[in-house]
């Protein structure tokens, strides 16, 4: 199926079946997309180009809002830093750039590593961004420090893909890499709490998540496949198959239980978030998929690809029953 569906699934526990439906909204041509992320509160997505460009994109009125030469190398990963209204970017040049997304202005541009840098991610509370490279490194900035890099976290034989922090202990995160493993930090200490031998070949994405009172980690690999790690126990509890190519990202919806992966194949494929159980597969048909975007209060699930930005919408709906007469 292309642009909706509409499996059966069972919440665990309640034993009600409801009905989920993805729908694409609207999509959007440009050149190849390299990261997502939605602003919280405006509706906003925050595209970053392959071609060096930045664009705060309105998803309701459809207009570019804002648009930023950040460089002429790759942007492969930008965000939001809503408290302060800036956006961040990290770029192929190797430098870390931070605008105010309301004046233009450029709040900071430094060089942060040594080689690509693939990915940054903001804590959630705390003056702090990290970044991933292909130098092997992370690094962890204060920006009210004027940037200073506080710590280097060394332990990665090969580059750093992405870095994400954990939810429910935002001292702690999580890295992956292209040596094939995920390993985890806290942000006191240069060294890996622990490490996972995830995959086969190398990790390209990670992501917490959350279900009921447990914490799990997601993983998307060259070796064609997702896996599902039960945090506490460090084992891999399920391996998602059925992508042709590299994954490339990896997202469980904060308010869909469902999870999914995009893959250089050109699809995106649909899990039950409970059982694990493949559901379906969307492809929109604007070649590699490279990133997913979801936010937590929202329905919307948002694709970026070679050839531009698709906007989707999951509804679910419960499933009531009569109880037969007798």
């Amino acid at each position: 199926m292309s642009d909706s569906a509409a499996p059966s699934l069972t919440m665990s526990g309640e034993q009600k079946p409801f009905t989920v439906k993805i729908e694409k909204q609207l999509d959007r041509l440009s050149e190849r997309v390299k990261s997502l992320d939605l602003h919280p509160t405006e509706p906003w997505i925050l595209i970053s180009l392959y071609s060096g460009k930045v664009c705060i994109w309105n998803y309701q009125s459809q207009l570019v809002e804002k648009s930023f030469d950040v460089t002429e190398s790759p942007v492969r990963s930008a965000k939001f830093v809503e408290r302060e209204q800036w956006i961040i970017a990290g770029a192929d040049d190797k430098f870390i750039r931070a605008f105010n997304y309301n004046s233009d202005e450029k709040i900071k541009e430094f060089e942060a590593h040594t080689d690509y840098i693939r990915c940054v991610a903001v804590h959630s509370t705390l003056p702090y961004v990290l970044s991933s490279s292909d130098d092997k490194l992370i690094k962890l900035w204060d920006w009210e420090k004027d940037w200073v890099c506080t710590r280097v976290f060394e332990g990665h034989s090969h580059y750093v893909m992405q870095v994400a922090f954990n939810p429910t202990d935002t001292n702690t995160f999580a890295s992956a890499s292209l040596d094939c493993s995920v390993n985890i930090w806290e942000l006191g200490s240069p060294n890996p709490n622990f490490t996972l031998e995830a995959h086969s070949e190398g990790v390209n994405c990670v992501e917490f998540f959350t279900s009921g009172d447990k914490t799990f980690l997601l993983t998307g690999s060259d070796d064609y496949t997702a896996k599902v790690w039960d945090y506490e126990s460090k084992t891999c509890v399920q391996t998602l198959k059925g992508h042709v190519d590299n994954i490339t990202a990896v997202c469980f919806h904060p308010e869909i239980p469902i999870v999914v992966t995009a893959s250089e194949d050109g699809t995106v494929r649909v899990w039950d978030a409970i059982t694990h159980r493949f559901e379906w597969t969307l492809n929109y048909e604007l070649g590699r998929v490279w990133a997913v975007g979801c936010k937590k209060g929202s329905p919307l699930i948002v694709f970026g690809c070679d050839e531009g930005t698709v906007v989707a919408k999951g509804v679910s709906t419960q499933l009531e029953f009569c109880e037969p007469s007798d």
